[in-house]
């Protein structure tokens, strides 16, 4: 079947059976709380259908793009996909390790491309749960100014005490609006 189809025909192909198969998420992004695809969990599944179509990959980058070449090798031909280049800046690691973080992101993100495969945006919705919401500790004072200013102490009331903490990510968030209640039962009084 594959070699009597062109290129573009193989890739859809691929794309397709590719779309069939219950991948899994094995990368987990702790604080965000979120799973995500790990080259690892592509990369298998696209070479063996690559195989069985008659296509080839080819990965390159250069200080401006990393390139995805898709190759036809029953005559060569080549579908390409490109990337801006961007750095991986890890906290505590050395030029060649952030070297090596840009090369696996790029190369996730072109094969995500090329293959259209879908993952939800930063966080994954779900029926019946609010999304996490994600608060620097620092833009606390200043989230409480805001609101303070722009409703009634009753408004700004309500919220402190809706505000579930269940999707408070980290103690020190916890701790400050555990203080702002107190701070608003106080003044009640």
């Amino acid at each position: 079947m594959s070699d009597k189809l062109n290129l573009y025909q193989k890739l859809q192909e691929a794309r397709c059976r590719l779309q069939s198969l219950s991948l899994s998420k094995s990368g987990k992004n702790q604080f965000a709380g979120y799973s995500y695809f790990e080259l690892g969990d592509i990369l298998p599944p696209i070479n063996n259908i690559n195989n069985e179509l008659g296509l080839c990959t080819h990965v390159t980058f250069d200080k401006e793009f990393a390139t995805l070449n898709i190759i036809n090798v029953d005559d060569a031909k080549i579908i390409t996909f490109t990337s801006p280049m961007a750095d991986a800046k890890l906290k505590g690691a050395h030029d060649i390790q952030n070297l090596g973080a840009t090369e696996t992101y790029q190369r996730r993100y072109l094969y995500m491309s090329a293959y259209e495969i879908v993952e939800h945006d930063a966080v994954d919705s779900s029926k019946g749960k609010a999304p996490k919401v994600i608060v620097d500790t620092n833009l606390i004072p200043e989230l409480i100014k805001e609101i303070s200013e722009k409703t009634s102490i009753e408004e700004l009331r309500k919220f402190w005490f809706d505000f579930d903490e269940k999707y408070l990510v980290n103690k020190r968030i916890k701790d400050a609006v555990e203080e702002k209640k107190k701070q608003l039962t106080i003044e009640e009084v």
